[in-house]
């Protein structure tokens, strides 16, 4: 039996897209039956930078680029989360416990038309502009705490 406690956590970049209303972007996951949505995140490759990973999982994940968005902040500190016991060798090669992010809060520039799930990295089915206060609600259990304290770090810059 492993002990995944010793497993390291994945690094990782993730994006707050809001929009000029004040909504965010969330997507529902391809790889699930169930309501899982999610934020555009993903693994920071090998000698890029989380700003960049950030920018370029964004444009993997929604078809938006860098020239349709606005830095607006990084958070303070990493996010981290761990996967549910069950998830652990089922989610990258069974290497990590989780992930550790770095978040972004980025305002989006462009038009609804802009956004494209349907990428080469397609990783989401269906996707929204949430309000902040039911965020939390669409996210599955074990992410919950990490986007409630995105919210609560990001929430009054939306």
């Amino acid at each position: 039996m492993i002990d995944h406690s010793k497993l390291p956590y994945r690094p990782c970049a993730g994006v707050m897209l809001a929009n000029r209303d004040g909504r965010v972007f969330v997507g529902q996951r391809l790889d699930t039956s169930s309501e899982a949505w999610q934020m555009p995140q993903g693994g920071i490759d090998d000698g890029e930078d989380a700003e960049t990973a950030a920018i370029r999982e964004l444009g993997e994940e929604t078809g938006v680029h860098g020239g349709l968005v606005e830095i607006i902040a990084r958070s303070r500190e990493e996010y981290f989360y761990d996967l549910p016991d069950h998830l652990i060798g089922k989610m990258w090669g069974g290497k990590y416990r989780g992930q550790r992010q770095h978040w972004f809060l980025m305002r989006f520039m462009g038009e609804d038309g802009d956004v494209n799930i349907h990428t080469d990295h397609q990783e989401f089915r269906a996707w929204k502009w949430a309000e902040l206060d039911e965020i939390e609600k669409l996210i599955v259990p074990f992410k919950r705490a990490l986007y409630r304290g995105l919210v609560e770090e990001f929430g009054p810059l939306v």
